[in-house]
């Protein structure tokens, strides 16, 4: 018998990594082997893609699912193998990805969910550290120890650790609790003449990771409309009220913009400005309220210590939605 094709099954969901039952199959692909070659590949993240749905109220829940598959091995017959088949493996996905030089499915980071070494909190405020609970034993906070437990939930596999108002250093420790995998410099800012605004978006690690913008904001108003003209002739007059418009307006909207600066920060910070940049889920703490933004800086010059001294940047974003509602 010569290997010929195979049938993917593939399973999406969330609880425990044994719960799946036959409802959560999504999928069913069939693929040939291409004349030459000996190994079929299959590319799937985008379809599992779609069953991460992550929304963001300011509330930091742990978004990722179980994909189980099944791979039924067939000859030139589309008779399934007696060895070696099905093969059955079980994956733990987030919406994350990896930059092109990390190579082919690259395997990120499995204790702390941030790139980032250094982060900026304003005195007095809490600050929330995302991890991976299957990696990390403990997290220590100046002196205060947490220590994490995996149930194997989808619910808790990424956990968002407080850290209290005004720490220095976070160190985060591997499941042996001896291993130190991560030390985190917090710097407390206090900004006494601006407000600061948090905005919280989705990193390469497919967890809530907070940037602080603590200096000036603008805020802008962008009127969109159309206009018509109409006739205001009165024949039975042959006159016009001069009250009346020739021109009228129509399908009036706005969109309000704003520019956010992030104060001054260290290199190490570029990697959290990077990942912003590259976010599509993107959120502003405003008013008391959680709303959607969508950065609108295009073009990012990295600064650094040699070249710049001090660093600071400007980034403009748009708030996801019309002024006036037409949500329909």
């Amino acid at each position: 018998m010569a290997f010929d094709n195979i049938v993917l099954d593939i399973y999406v969901y969330t609880g425990l990594s044994s719960s799946y039952t036959g409802n959560d199959k999504k999928y069913t692909l069939n693929k040939s082997l291409i004349t030459g070659e000996t190994k079929i590949n299959f590319e799937i993240a985008e379809l599992v893609r779609d069953y991460i749905n992550i929304e963001f109220n300011n509330d930091y829940l742990s978004y990722c699912v179980w994909v189980h598959i099944d791979a039924t091995v067939r000859d030139e017959n589309d008779t399934e193998f007696t060895y070696g088949s099905p093969i059955s493996n079980t994956y733990l996905a987030f919406e994350g990805f990896g930059y092109f030089e990390e190579g082919i499915n690259p395997e990120l980071d499995r204790h702390a969910l941030l790139s980032t070494n250094t982060l900026y909190i304003p005195e007095g405020t809490t600050g929330k550290l995302p991890i991976f609970a299957e990696g990390v034993g403990k997290v220590i906070i100046d002196s205060a120890t947490t220590e994490i437990t995996d149930t194997g939930n989808t619910n808790q596999k990424i956990q968002y650790i407080t850290i209290p108002a005004n720490s220095s250093t976070i160190q985060v420790y591997d499941t042996d609790d001896a291993t130190l995998k991560k030390t985190i410099t917090v710097n407390n800012i206090c900004e006494p003449k601006f407000t600061p605004y948090k905005v919280t978006f989705v990193n390469k690690f497919g967890a809530f990771q907070d940037i602080h913008f603590f200096k000036k904001t603008t805020e802008k108003f962008n009127v969109t409309d159309e206009t018509y003209k109409r006739n205001i002739f009165e024949n039975n007059n042959n006159t016009y009220d001069t009250y009346r418009g020739q021109r009228e307006r129509y399908n009036t909207n706005a969109k309000s913009t704003i520019s956010l600066n992030t104060g001054f920060v260290n290199e190490s910070f570029n990697s959290a400005i990077e990942e912003l940049f590259l976010s599509e889920k993107v959120w502003i703490r405003w008013d008391n309220q959680t709303l959607p933004i969508i950065p609108t800086t295009k073009n990012l010059e990295f600064k650094t210590s040699l070249n710049d001294k001090l660093s600071n940047y400007t980034i403009d974003f748009e708030f996801a939605f019309n002024k006036i509602n037409n949500v329909r």
